[in-house]
């Protein structure tokens, strides 16, 4: 063989394509739940090693993960049964501890990336992403409750 094949090399596109995978922390996005109250981590028992922090708790493990290099998270709130109602009204209530969670984090690690589903599951009582009539989603009329959150 006189020519030595380069066409993995040919362009930046291809080198890329075929280059070795590296995955580091700046891949890695931490799915955190949080919790109303104080002093509680509770595991999760459907995601093992996973837990459900009180804002408290949450903050120095936020703090644990930045000091290692990692600086995203997904934020979930868990919501007490007696704060969920059908049309999700505390999920733009202006006492909500996740609201508060949210801000608190933010303002000390204004570096990260915090991620935020904008939904309405966790505070529905039914649980839909939507409001429900006679077993229906309504998808236009969940629109005004999810602009409000």
């Amino acid at each position: 063989m006189n020519k030595r094949p380069r066409r993995n090399r040919r362009s930046s596109a291809i080198r890329k394509m075929v280059s070795e995978t590296n995955l580091g922390t700046q891949n890695l996005i931490y799915p955190l739940f949080v919790v109303d109250g104080t002093n509680i981590k509770t595991e999760i028992k459907s995601l093992p090693s996973n837990y459900r922090w009180s804002l408290d708790l949450l903050l120095p493990e936020i703090e644990e993960c930045v000091n290692a290099g990692l600086d995203k998270f997904d934020l979930f709130p868990a919501v007490d049964e007696s704060l969920k109602d059908t049309v999700a009204s505390y999920s733009y209530a202006e006492d909500n501890f996740y609201l508060h969670a949210i801000r608190a984090i933010k303002e000390r690690f204004p570096h990260i990336e915090l991620m935020s589903d904008v939904a309405m599951d966790p505070y529905s009582s039914d649980g839909h992403d939507g409001l429900v009539r006679n077993g229906k989603i309504m998808n236009d009329d969940s629109l005004p409750i999810l602009a409000k959150m």
